[in-house]
């Protein structure tokens, strides 16, 4: 829906026809129930507009205010909504049967990282050949990697095959979300010196020389 779309379903001034209305005026105060004809009078006696806000409202909710800002504030707050929201990527983290331990550790530690920023995982592994007969070796792989990721996913889908190919799918756990979205712990502030507590520093004694 475009934006000329969205106004269009705004009801505002004439165009309100409930029997009667909930009027707010400009200030946020509250007018109480009355006919939309004296609501609008009131709003051309401010140069104002009549809007309706909350249309599903028994009965309806309409300020007196000024249609061009409202629409202003409307698409500002609308932008700010859609910012806030996480977009759900799914990154694939790939092994083989043969993986070694190293290979393994390096991807392990990706789809942590992966899932400590937000991001689901799909953790896969293809058979080729005769690989085929060795299906326990990727079942052991894939769930080794689970039970390794430990608190920082979840399963969404557990191991599964789809033609010679085996995956699960990894989703960020509760925890790991709280802990990305926590802010930083502060540090404390170093105590601060103060003359009284500094040890008085040590009078140097005058050293008698005689010459030899």
């Amino acid at each position: 829906m475009d934006k000329r779309s969205a106004k269009s379903f705004i009801r505002t001034n004439e165009r309100i026809r409930a029997r009667e209305v909930r009027v707010i005026d400009e200030n946020g105060e509250q007018l109480g129930v009355m006919v939309p004809f004296e609501a609008l009078k009131l709003a051309r006696e401010r140069s104002l507009d009549l809007v309706e806000i909350s249309p599903n409202a028994v009965p309806p909710v309409c300020k007196i205010q000024d249609y061009g800002k409202f629409l202003y504030e409307k698409d500002k707050s609308d932008r700010a909504a859609r910012k806030k929201q996480k977009v759900i990527v799914i990154k694939e983290v790939k092994f083989s049967v043969t993986v070694d331990e190293h290979d393994y550790q390096t991807k392990k530690n990706m789809a942590v990282r992966f899932l400590g920023e937000g991001d689901k995982v799909k953790a896969s592994l293809r058979f080729k050949g005769r690989q085929m007969a060795h299906r326990d070796l990727g079942y052991k792989i894939i769930n080794r990697l689970i039970v390794d990721i430990g608190d920082a996913g979840l399963v969404e889908f557990m191991p599964r095959m789809e033609g010679t190919t085996l995956h699960a799918i990894l989703a960020p756990s509760k925890k790991a979300e709280q802990q990305q979205q926590a802010p930083p712990p502060k540090k404390p502030a170093p105590a601060a010196s103060t003359p009284a507590a500094q040890a008085p520093a040590a009078k140097a004694e005058p050293v008698a020389t005689t010459a030899e």
